[in-house]
């Protein structure tokens, strides 16, 4: 089996775990997580230097990855089960009274693998701005990622970050806005035009790269670019092409499920296209 292949059947069963834990509650976000369930899979099971068997706070000698988008919990508390930061069976606890697998990820719970708070969009930047730095003045050489809706995008306090890490030079950060160009309310050109993000970026001083993040093949190339413009003086920005629901035909590209549980039909209509590839939880 090839490593694609490999990383493929692995995002299949992320999103089989999406939906099933998603409709478990009736509550839940499936589209953004979906469609981003090919890059977080890459970077866990590919890309990144990190410890799930040594998790710690500071996370010294190690990649971080910052989920500024917190709604997409289900697709990253899938992925980091499976990558061995806690058990795969407590997913099925996700969104239930007392449960470390809240709705938004939090460090109240002690949950392995979450660093902040995060859901209240805008603020994921700034903190992978801070991290970053602190690894800089700790000599640490480790890259810091973050993924970001483009809905999110709307909030000032990205901006903010933004021109302060290309003022900066915060050169050991990649961040990536998923742009499948829907948010909640609608498409992002009607509810708030993001216009040429590219060139928006570039203007705050970032080094920008685009790629399909719903073809593994391409993940893995541009994000090897990524990691080879680190430490050259600019922040890295990936503006990842993708569609909201990916994987699931009813649910592709149609913001209304942005933040939708699927009925018990839709639910078995979608396991469907989903082959279990690594064994449910």
């Amino acid at each position: 089996m090839t490593e694609i292949k490999q990383l493929q059947d692995f995002a299949t069963q992320v999103r089989r775990d999406i939906l099933r834990m998603i409709h478990a509650v009736s509550s839940g976000h499936p589209g953004g997580s979906l469609g981003a369930a090919d890059f977080v899979t890459a970077l866990y099971q590919n890309i990144m230097d990190q410890s799930p068997s040594d998790f710690t706070m500071e996370a010294k000698g190690e990649d971080v990855f910052y989920l500024s988008n917190g709604h997409t919990s289900a697709m990253w508390y899938s992925i980091l089960a499976r990558s061995g930061y806690f058990p795969i069976a407590e997913l099925g606890t996700f969104r239930k009274i007392n449960s470390r697998l809240q709705g938004h990820p939090t460090t109240a719970e002690g949950l392995e693998g979450i660093r902040v708070a995060s859901g209240s969009l805008g603020q994921g930047l700034s903190v992978a701005i801070g991290h970053a730095q602190a690894k800089k003045l700790d000599g640490d050489n480790h890259i810091v990622y973050t993924l970001h809706g483009d809905g999110e995008l709307d909030e000032g306090q990205i901006w903010e970050a933004a021109m302060y890490a290309g003022a900066k030079k915060v050169d050991k950060l990649i961040s990536t806005i998923d742009y499948n160009k829907k948010q909640i309310d609608g498409p992002t050109d009607v509810v708030m035009n993001l216009g040429d993000l590219g060139a928006k970026w570039e203007a705050f001083g970032w080094h920008v790269l685009q790629m399909n993040g719903n073809d593994m093949s391409d993940i893995l190339k541009v994000m090897a670019e990524a990691k080879a413009a680190t430490g050259k003086g600019k922040p890295i920005l990936v503006l990842m092409h993708t569609q909201m629901g990916y994987g699931v035909d009813f649910m592709m590209g149609d913001h209304k499920w942005h933040g939708t549980a699927p009925s018990d039909q839709q639910l078995a209509d979608a396991l469907a296209q989903l082959p279990e590839t690594l064994g449910d939880y």
